[in-house]
């Protein structure tokens, strides 16, 4: 809760930071990256920093949390928090890189706003910022101790049991630790983070979610080939498919993320497009696994039945369960999938249960449709949950 004296504050000059927020976090990480190159060679998506959607997303989690202060003072954004943490604690960051941030932050508050800065606005903001920062400190904190991790101490390394060609530009890897102990457990829709040493020495960490169910003495990650689409490839994804293969060794995190598959009875539904399909699948393959009678309906979108990945072990995870239905859309359905409608998910026209909760995966477009959709007929915002794979560029903005 902010400070008496700096919720006037804030409420005055938020609109002249959110105006300049785009500039305050493209100065913060130029110097954040001028201080401390290795952060970007080692831990920051380079990528994400070079089509400025790292840049977006911090944006809008500073303003969204300074938002949500001043608007619901008595209520903490847990869901924003929560997910910003699992994704930090993926990465191994730990709290004294808090204090580097906040440094390089109010260095470019200061530079951008100018005189606009007074001593009294700066310590209103500095409250936000470590408002934030201590919320996420904590959670990391009780992350890496359910993980029985050091703080920041995530990484081991994991052998590539298997490789399968999925689709033409989606690969799954199977993943056993290399010290020949079991691989840890994890809940279905957990990712793990992939660090990958590049050509040119760098260390780029990449986030993917576990594709299969727990329980078994591995892992499996399903990588998809990013597209450049008038930007480069993605570096990760394309160094993963040319060069990795079965007996090679990787350095992966514990597994984290809070799109988790809550236990119970009641109706389930599971919407995915693309390569969003693989935290379904890892919870379907727990349903079926557990021998679970849960009432599924699933989802699945995308541009081709050729371009799904892992379509047919969808498809027979849902026959391996007594009460599930499978919708799909292609774009381009063809005469592979008679079964599927053409063009987009379109959750509207479905006979949904009542009580159902909702999992999300797949492009920021399509989780914003469905969402809207779903809310247009009652489900509960609390019943809907999502991934978004990258920068979480939906913060602030349900």
């Amino acid at each position: 809760m902010l400070s008496e004296q700096s919720v006037p504050v804030v409420r005055a000059t938020l609109p002249a930071v959110g105006a300049a927020i785009g500039d305050i976090t493209e100065l913060f990480y130029r110097k954040l990256f001028d201080a401390h190159p290795e952060l970007l060679r080692d831990l920051f998506n380079r990528g994400n920093q070079a089509s400025g959607e790292q840049q977006r997303a911090l944006a809008g989690s500073i303003a969204g949390f300074a938002g949500l202060l001043l608007e619901r003072p008595d209520a903490r954004p847990d869901a924003m928090l929560s997910r910003i943490a699992h994704k930090h604690a993926s990465l191994g960051i730990t709290s004294d890189q808090y204090k580097i941030v906040h440094r390089h932050l109010f260095a470019a508050i200061a530079e951008v706003l100018g005189d606009a800065v007074t001593p009294e606005v700066a310590a209103a903001w500095d409250e936000v910022y470590w408002l934030m920062a201590n919320a996420l400190i904590a959670i990391e904190a009780r992350l890496y101790q359910e993980a029985d991790a050091a703080e920041g101490d995530v990484w081991h390394r994991m052998e590539v049991v298997e490789r399968r060609e999925e689709t033409p530009d989606a690969v799954s890897l199977v993943l056993r630790p290399a010290d020949g102990r079991p691989a840890r457990p994890f809940r279905p829709g957990q990712y793990v983070s992939v660090r990958s040493e590049l050509p040119d020495g760098s260390r780029q960490i990449r986030q993917y979610s576990l594709s299969a169910a727990p329980g078994r003495p591995d892992w499996r990650i399903t990588v998809k080939r990013v597209q450049g689409d008038g930007q480069p490839d993605g570096e990760v994804s394309s160094w993963l498919h040319a060069r990795v293969r079965a007996g090679d060794v990787l350095t992966v995190s514990m597994p984290f993320g809070d799109l988790e598959l809550a236990d119970g009875d009641g109706p389930l539904l599971l919407a995915s497009a693309g390569i969003g399909v693989t935290p379904m699948l890892a919870m379907l393959d727990h349903l079926a696994a557990t021998g679970s009678a849960r009432p599924v309906t699933a989802v699945h979108a995308d541009r081709t039945p050729a371009d799904h990945a892992h379509r047919q072990e969808q498809r027979d995870l849902m026959r391996a369960l007594p009460d599930a239905r499978l919708h799909l859309w292609y774009e381009e359905p063809g005469d592979q999938a008679p079964e599927a409608s053409t063009g987009r998910a379109d959750i509207g026209a479905l006979d949904l249960p009542a009580g159902l909760t909702a999992y999300l995966c797949g492009p920021v477009p399509f989780m914003r449709a469905v969402r809207g959709d779903l809310l247009r007929r009652g489900v509960p915002a609390e019943a809907i949950h999502y991934e978004v794979f990258g920068p979480d560029l939906w913060l602030g903005q349900q």
